[in-house]
């Protein structure tokens, strides 16, 4: 079971370097730091070491219980001092909340001067948690929702091939009427995640499956010219 469920969700080559960067700047600068993960209730791909390392400062919260999480709480409105953490993870998150820039005030609220926020949010993704999922943001959208934070690294966590694997296997669960159907074929077809490795990042950001943002609490707020500039896809020099 283990090995179906690694084969049709892999760990993360790209979830997993952002977590390094993450903890080498975090030792780098507190000996025990304080991190604080939104909707902790299970533990999110690629973020075991924040879990296993006992020099960090866990806090985990979610809109339930579970033995991952500290308390119950909602992401518009955290029971939590200011400036209380070195650190917020907010993976597969956002796409669920009524308010995500309410969500990510939260955040800066939360985060120490030069805190880092961490973020992975879908872009071309199927509906997932049914009447709980809300939003979808294109790489430059997700820049534009922490314009609030300097940019330290932001880019695909999933890219074109993984997109058209959750493609096929709407398109067959919609065909048969059965999610297990959609299940057989996403098994069948796992490989096409690899491809995500082929593709030229600029035009994975233009069709990417999700998105992720790492950056740190800044005093000014980037401007609507810095956000267009932003765009890294490949549609760069298109003219319209």
């Amino acid at each position: 079971m283990k090995t179906i469920k690694w084969l049709v969700s892999p760990s993360d080559r790209v979830t997993r370097e952002n977590v390094a960067l993450i903890l080498a700047r975090l030792f780098n600068e507190h000996e025990k730091p304080r991190v604080l993960i939104i909707g902790g209730g299970t533990i999110g791909q690629g973020m075991t070491p924040f879990y296993e390392d006992q020099n960090i400062e866990l806090v985990s919260f979610d809109i339930y219980a579970s033995k991952h999480v500290q308390f119950i709480a909602d992401a518009h409105s955290v029971p939590l001092e200011d400036n209380c953490f070195d650190a917020v993870i907010v993976q597969a998150v956002l796409e669920h909340v009524l308010d995500p820039k309410g969500v990510v005030d939260e955040v800066h609220r939360l985060l120490k001067p030069d805190g880092l926020v961490y973020a992975e949010t879908p872009f071309l993704q199927h509906v997932h948690e049914g009447a709980y999922d809300f939003t979808r943001f294109t790489e430059s959208g997700h820049r534009l929702l922490f314009k609030q934070f300097s940019l330290v690294r932001s880019g695909v966590s999933s890219g074109a091939g993984t997109q058209l694997l959750w493609a096929f296997e709407g398109f067959f669960r919609g065909l048969f009427r059965s999610r297990l159907v959609g299940k057989v074929v996403k098994l069948c077809l796992c490989w096409l995640m690899l491809l995500d490795r082929l593709i030229p990042e600029s035009y994975n950001i233009d069709a990417a499956n999700g998105v992720f943002f790492l950056g740190s609490k800044a005093n000014v707020t980037v401007g609507d010219e810095e956000i267009i500039t932003h765009y890294k896809g490949a549609q760069k020099y298109a003219k319209f």
